[in-house]
């Protein structure tokens, strides 16, 4: 690997949808908090039904908003963490990466809107929210209005031929020996084969987990978020600096310990159970901004007050600590997600990037 390898970076995509989100907000095409726009854009959202654990749909309760999309209270779940939701797609199942949207369009609610949080597809439904209101695909929304301000060219929902050269290979590790791993299939083939328009026109533009990347670049991403939305690069303003303390504050104070409820692994060849998302000692209350989590007190590893971070599927983890002006991301390949191994550099890089700044 190198510094120009490129990394298929999964959920670490849900950060550029939840700016694209918001870039349409400050423009007025978007409201956080308007239902009734919410179903004039995708009437689906009015229709959704919420599935039961027998297996049973009943009519939701609450209405969906935008903001309930980006702070996952809007009852979406993932098949590949909510058991009830993986079988009630079976025999054939869902698969949210193939880059289809009749997926995301099939799933129902798996909670009540607004009565718990739950990791999903509620940042995709977000980025189809974007497209319907703006008459533009999510990728070329990102490109135009926050990649080419900030002079970013290796970032895409669908790789160029340079992006494809450098591509890393996807691992598998399996259960009991964190020593070894063994290439397997790409998790997300479609964009990658993707070479005519009429493709990428056709094929999902999927704002939870489409993006593939240069870590390098990512990071500039984040560097402009810890400049209040100027890219301390380019100098282009991407957001405003009011937008990005919005999306820095704490969206669901009503769920302190919601990160603590546990994750299943309903596919353990895509991901481990998580019983907790970043422990921390004395079990601090927990945050949730738009769209990524917020470690609301300092961490272990030197970050500060109201850390962001999150990560992808094929262990990648990004943070932003906007306190002390310090962001990164580290990438793998790894399936499935929750490897111990990759974790453990996480935690010991980001700890060596603080100790080097004491």
């Amino acid at each position: 690997m190198s510094m120009d390898t490129v990394f298929w970076i999964a959920s670490c995509t849900k950060l550029l949808a939840a700016m694209a989100c918001m870039q349409a907000v400050e423009q007025g095409k978007l409201k956080l908090d308007d239902a009734k726009q919410i179903y004039q854009l995708c009437p689906e959202l009015e229709k959704v039904k919420v599935l039961q654990d027998d297996g049973s749909l009943v009519d939701k309760k609450h209405d969906i908003t935008l903001r309930m999309l980006l702070d996952h209270t809007a009852g979406f779940g993932y098949e590949f963490f909510n058991p009830k939701l993986r079988d009630y797609g079976r025999p054939v199942g869902f698969d949210v990466f193939h880059a289809d949207e009749k997926d995301i369009l099939a799933m129902p609610l798996v909670n009540q809107p607004g009565e718990r949080w739950e990791y999903g597809i509620n940042i995709d439904w977000a980025g189809i929210v974007l497209e319907r209101a703006t008459g533009h695909k999510l990728n070329d929304w990102i490109q135009q209005h926050i990649m080419h301000p900030l002079g970013l060219k290796n970032i895409n929902m669908f790789p160029t031929e340079s992006m494809k050269k450098n591509l890393a290979y996807m691992h598998q590790r399996w259960p009991g020996d964190l020593t070894k791993s063994e290439e397997r299939d790409h998790m997300y083939r479609e964009p990658i084969l993707a070479t005519h328009d009429h493709d990428k026109k056709r094929l999902f533009h999927s704002g939870g987990a489409g993006a593939f990347a240069q870590p390098r670049e990512y990071v500039q991403v984040l560097a402009t978020l810890l400049n209040d939305g100027k890219s301390p690069i380019t100098g282009a303003q991407i957001l405003k600096k009011e937008t990005v303390e919005l999306m820095f504050t704490n969206s669901i104070p009503q769920f302190p310990d919601f990160a603590r409820q546990g994750i299943p692994a309903a596919k353990p060849e895509q991901t481990n159970p998580a019983p907790e998302l970043y422990p921390q000692e004395n079990n601090p209350p927990q945050g949730w901004g738009l769209s990524f989590m917020l470690t609301q007190e300092p961490g272990a590893t030197g970050r500060g007050r109201n850390t962001a971070w999150w990560a992808g599927i094929a262990n990648l983890f990004w943070w932003c600590d906007r306190e002390k002006g310090v962001a990164g991301m580290i990438a793998s390949q790894v399936m499935p997600f929750g490897d111990m191994a990759v974790m453990g550099q996480w935690g010991a890089c980001e700890a060596a990037v603080y100790a080097a700044l004491s």
